[in-house]
Order: C-alpha cells, then structure tokens, then sequence
C-alpha cells in the first residue's frame, strides 16, 4: 500500500509538470473555471453527492458521510467489537478536451489539459464504549483544486488615424483548498464538517500594440498579479430511512459560509519595444506593490436523495445545488457574474448478489449514468446554458483476497460530455472529459498482537 501511495504522488508531481493547460475564454471573470468538484463515482452519476455515502470512497462534498467510515451494523458491533472499517486513499485525475466555436468571425479552437482532481484520505475513529451506544466517528483530510485560471485571446481592430490595434488579453492563477473533517453517525443520522484553507492566484495581463506604417508607437503591457487565500467551513447532514425488504432512502443537505479571502496585489504598467530576436524590453515603468483587499467567495448549498432498491442492484439519485454569486467581489468590484443553480441526477446498476460466481467478473462491475443542467455562473450579454450527460463504471482490481489480506483496490471511470452556451451565445464551448480514479482500502492504525 505505501509503495502504491509513493507511486501515485510521483506520477502526480510529474503530470503537473509536463500537463498542458486549457485554453478558457470564460477563466477570466470571477474565480476562473470551476473544476469538477466531486469524486470520480459521483461524477459518473451527474455528480450527486448530498445523499450519496458509499464505505470504499470519500464523499468529501457532504462531509456527513465521514461518520459512515467507523459505521458497523450493531450485529457486528455485539459479535465482534474488534472490528473496524478501512482506511481510504482516493485520488482522481482527469483528460478533457475543450473546443471553443466562435460563430463571428467563424472559427474553432481545440486545447487539451491533464490535471489531478483530488487526493483524499479517510479514516474510521474506533471508540469501543460509543460504538456499543450506536455512535461512529470518521475523519478525512486532503487537496483539490477548486478553479483554473488560463487563457490568451488575441483582438486586432482599427482604429481612426492609428491604423489598427493589436490586443493580447492574457490570464493565469486558480483556486486550491487544503481541507481535513470528520463526522458523527448515531443510528441513522449523519453529521459533519469540513474546515480547511483556501489559496490561489489570479495574474492578468493586457499587451497594446499599435500597427501603423508611417508613425511608430511603443507599445504597452499592464500586468495585475494578486495573490489571496482564507480559512473556509462548510457541513452536511444525512439521514437514513429504511424501508421494507431493506431497501433504504438516505436523505442529505449540505453548505458552506460566504467566505472573504485577503488578497495582496502588484501592478504593474510598463512601456516596451521589441528588440531584434522578438523579446520584450522595458522602455519605462511604474507600479504599486502589496495592495491590500478582500475577495468575497459566495455561499452554496445543496440538497438531495438517494434510493437503493432491496435487491442492492439498483440506485437512484437527484440533487439540487445554488451558488449565490451575485455576492462575489474581486477588491470590491462586481464581475460578469450571476447567481446559478444546477440539477443533477443519476443511476447505479450493481448485477451481482451474494451467490455470484466470482468467474463472473463483469458482474461485479458497477454501471453509473446521470445528467446535469443549469445556467453557469459566468453571464456575458445572456445568460449561458450549461448541461452535461455523463457515464462511468467502478472495476473492482481484485475479487478473490486470502483469509488474511485485508486490501481492497477500486478502480472507478467516468466520462462527461458537457457543454457551455447555445445558438445565441457567440462563444460556445463543448467539452469531453475523461477521469479516473483509485480507492485504495486497507486496515490502518491496528496494534498487532503476538500470540
């Protein structure tokens, strides 16, 4: 297992560094693309996660679902109170290909990205005197990227008595949140939180350039760099409903605070030429570094269901999601941006039963399907529609284990096609996204004994 973990870490340092970035018009108003925030079985599913908890990954969007990583059905608690849950490594990475169709002028841009979704670790907390009384504790802490920054748009335009005028709009920067939670279970219901840091930056940069025969002008670049990060909370709650025949519904809410992160920015404006290999020199400048400010993250919330049949073959889900962005500031200023909500919706087959033959392996493939819509949070002229279709699958790496092996290895697949903007909208970006994930499950934390 650890030499699985250090291997995964080293393939993660490398892919951030020979990945390619994407190419986003949209990255430069408000925090920049959102990243898909959800782990990779959600994401298969449409991305429902308030009443989704499954024990072989983490559900860190509803931080309710970390008590369920100490849960043990009281049976097992009475006949066994040695027993424990796993502890969980789960770690995504995605492809995606964005092309970007401008309607005027009528072109088409393709740019591909490699990135890592998350890396998350959780663990149960075995307290035997509260297990006995129906209580169960589980923590987890990890990191993921929450927003990418990156573009670089290229304008020519005439302008009177100069000729023409060559623009370059240039941006890059992100958001990141480092976060650790736990949670609570007692009989069938669910709490718990998230707390962590958020960091980030958001570098952007404007290039004039005057394209004239007969009158030469230097040109100019003006550059703004600011640097931001704050603490952040958000929690959830399920609660679990059982049905006849042990079919279960599982109800789930979750939100997080409005959060202010201080900013520190430097600006720059400078007067450049061009020397003879093409590079930039600075003619004159003047700047301003360490300007103080807030950015205003707004608040989300989240609510929404499960359903998981009494065959244990079948699992449905829908959730409903707003963001109140209207409450976004970036030093005080408003951006391109409006309040959004979305809906998701998905569906889980699991063919095996209790009695499968494990020569039958694709029985023991789990099969997700969803979709989501709603409009996007980034409004230029319009409102931009926003959908996305997705499906995936979780491939178990190992049906047969020994009597003393404790590991267990999921291999779970998603794919989205998703889009943003319609016929109306004069930039229209379709996107394919491929992510694929590990859970990684073993016994931690035990005291061995000698007999």
């Amino acid at each position: 297992m650890m030499r699985l973990i250090v291997l995964v870490f080293t393939t993660i340092l490398f892919y951030t560094t020979v990945a390619a970035q994407e190419n986003s018009p949209y990255s430069r108003y408000g925090l920049g693309d959102l990243s898909p925030n959800h782990n990779i079985i959600t994401r298969g599913m449409g991305g429902i996660a308030a009443g989704y908890t499954d024990f072989q990954s983490i559900n860190f969007i509803n931080p309710a679902t970390y008590g369920n990583l100490g849960y043990v059905e009281p049976e097992v608690v009475r006949t066994n109170p040695s027993y424990q849950r796993s502890t969980i490594f789960d770690f995504g990475a995605e492809i995606d290909s964005r092309t970007l169709k401008s309607i005027s002028p009528a072109s088409k841009y393709t740019s591909n990205n490699l990135s890592i979704s998350y890396m998350q670790l959780g663990f149960p907390i075995k307290i035997k005197k509260a297990n006995r009384k129906g209580l169960f504790f589980g923590a987890s802490f990890g990191l993921k990227p929450v927003s990418k920054i990156n573009y670089k748009i290229a304008k020519i335009q005439k302008l009177s008595g100069i000729d023409s005028l060559g623009t370059i709009f240039e941006g890059s920067g992100g958001l990141n949140e480092v976060n650790t939670g736990a949670g609570i279970r007692y009989k069938n219901l669910s709490l718990g939180f998230n707390f962590g840091y958020s960091f980030g930056k958001k570098d952007y940069s404007t290039k004039l350039t005057f394209l004239n025969d007969t009158v030469h002008y230097y040109a100019s670049n003006s550059s703004t760099k600011t640097n931001f990060g704050g603490t952040f909370l958000n929690a959830g709650l399920q609660y679990e409903i059982k049905l006849k025949r042990r079919a279960v519904i599982v109800l789930g809410a979750y939100g997080s605070l409005k959060q202010t992160l201080k900013g520190s920015q430097d600006i720059e404006r400078q007067t450049i030429t061009t020397d003879a290999n093409g590079n930039d020199v600075k003619i004159d400048s003047i700047f301003k570094n360490n300007i103080k400010g807030d950015i205003i993250r707004p608040s989300t919330y989240g609510v929404g269901f499960t359903f998981r049949d009494s065959s244990g073959h079948w699992l449905f889900g829908a959730d409903y999601e707003a963001t109140q962005w209207q409450d976004y500031r970036f030093y005080g200023q408003p951006d391109l941006v409006a309040n959004n909500w979305k809906i998701r919706a998905g569906i889980e087959y699991y063919p095996a039963s209790y009695n499968t033959n494990t020569k039958k392996y694709f029985n023991f493939v789990h099969y997700r399907f969803g979709f989501n819509f709603g409009p996007d949070y980034i409004k230029v002229n319009n409102n931009l529609p926003e959908y996305g279709f997705t499906f995936g699958a979780g491939f178990p790496l190992k049906l047969r284990r020994g009597y003393f092996e404790t590991q267990s290895s999921l291999l779970n697949t998603a794919i989205e096609i998703g889009s943003r903007g319609d016929k109306k909208s004069n930039l229209r970006e379709n996107t394919v996204r491929i992510s694929f994930g590990l859970s990684l499950s073993d016994l931690w934390f035990r005291t061995q004994k000698y007999y």
